[in-house]
C-alpha cells in the first residue's frame, strides 16, 4: 500500500522537475510567455510597443500604445483616469509637421514630448488636465510622445534625447 504513493509523490516531484512543459517548451519559455506584457492596450485596444529614451548615459523603457490613425490620435488619453509609470502614447506623425496639442477631456496630467523626425526631443510641454491652450512643438516633429506628468523631469530626459520606437506592422 505504501508503494503506490510512493510512486505517486516520485512522478510528482519528477514532473515538477521537468524543464518541458506539457507543449514540448521549455520551462524559461513558460515563464517568459506568461509575464510577457500584451502587445494590445486592454482600455484602448492600441497596439503597445517597446519605445527607449536615451538620455546621457541612461536609457530609460517605456511601454506605449501606439495611436497612429486620425480617429485615434484625437481621441489619445481622454477620459483615461490613470497610466502606469513606465507607460505612455505615441503619435507617429505620418509627414513630419508642427503639430499642437491641447487636453480637452483629458482627466491626467501629461508630459507632451515633441520628438524631431531624427527621434531627438525638440521641446517637452507640461499639460494640465482639461486645459484647452494649445502646446505646441518647437520645430517640425516626426511624433509625440505623451507620458505622466512630471515623469521626464523625474527621469532627467530632456530636448535633444533620442528616442527610439518601431511601430507595429499595420493593421
Amino acid at each position: 500500500m505504501r508503494l503506490i504513493p510512493t510512486l505517486a509523490a516520485l512522478a510528482l516531484a519528477l514532473g515538477a522537475c521537468s524543464s518541458g512543459g506539457l507543449d514540448g517548451s521549455s520551462g524559461a519559455a513558460n515563464a517568459k510567455s506568461a509575464t510577457a506584457a500584451p502587445t494590445v492596450h486592454a482600455v484602448s485596444g492600441l497596439p503597445v510597443i517597446d519605445l527607449t529614451v536615451r538620455s546621457g548615459a541612461k536609457t530609460h523603457a517605456f511601454r506605449v500604445e501606439v495611436a497612429a490613425s486620425q480617429e485615434e490620435q484625437a481621441k489619445g488619453l481622454m477620459f483615461r483616469t490613470e497610466m502606469g509609470a513606465d507607460e505612455g502614447m505615441i503619435f507617429p506623425e505620418a509627414t513630419p509637421r508642427r503639430p499642437s496639442f491641447w487636453m480637452k477631456n483629458t482627466v491626467i496630467p501629461l508630459d507632451i514630448i515633441f520628438i524631431a523626425p531624427n527621434g531627438r526631443i525638440l521641446n517637452i510641454a507640461n499639460a494640465l488636465p482639461y486645459d484647452l491652450t494649445p502646446v505646441p512643438s518647437e520645430g517640425i516633429a516626426g511624433a509625440v510622445l505623451e507620458l505622466n506628468g512630471g515623469r521626464a523631469a523625474q527621469l532627467g530626459i530632456k530636448p535633444g534625447d533620442k528616442v527610439s520606437w518601431k511601430l507595429p506592422k499595420a493593421r
